[in-house]
């Protein structure tokens, strides 16, 4: 556990250094500084109980995303600066490189079997992403409309 919380502020850092990169300023780059902390922290701590790479993902995508989602409209910004910057840590680099090193060398079933893993990572952060999207896009619609519908009725008065 002491290992996951070290790991969690060292991605913490290095999305500073990304943040910093993307051009975030000020308590945003904090902000956004902390999702990517978490979500590492959230990969990490379901790993210790479910071995699937995956299934860790998204959980972990659907934690930053809905810190993402919340703190964008109490901070008045963007979304995808948050989320992008949460992604950092989990984004499946590695596999991806020996996905294409094995490749090249020529032994054809590793490849296949390392790309199955790394499309799997990247979709289950794709769809814990779009999983909360939806849902919120969903609610602020909702609330929006029964906003509308009360202006309308004040503004007949």
């Amino acid at each position: 556990m002491e290992n996951v919380i070290v790991q969690s502020i060292f991605a913490f850092i290095s999305t500073i250094g990304f943040g910093v990169v993307f051009n975030i300023k000020g308590r945003n780059l904090f902000f956004a500084s902390i999702a990517g902390g978490l979500s590492w922290f959230v990969y990490k701590f379901c790993l210790l109980f479910d071995p699937s790479t995956s299934f860790a993902m998204f959980i972990s995508a659907v934690c930053f995303s809905t810190y993402s989602e919340i703190l964008a409209r109490k901070l008045k910004t963007p979304v995808t600066t948050l989320v992008i910057c949460a992604l950092i840590p989990l984004v499946p680099g590695s596999g991806m490189y020996y996905t294409m090193h094995a490749a090249v060398t020529g032994d054809t079933l590793k490849a296949l079997d390392l790309a199955i893993d790394t499309l799997s990572s990247a979709g289950s952060l794709a769809l814990g992403i779009l999983f909360v999207s939806t849902i919120t896009r969903h609610y602020y619609s909702k609330k929006h409309k029964k906003l509308l519908k009360k202006q309308n009725i004040s503004n007949t008065k």
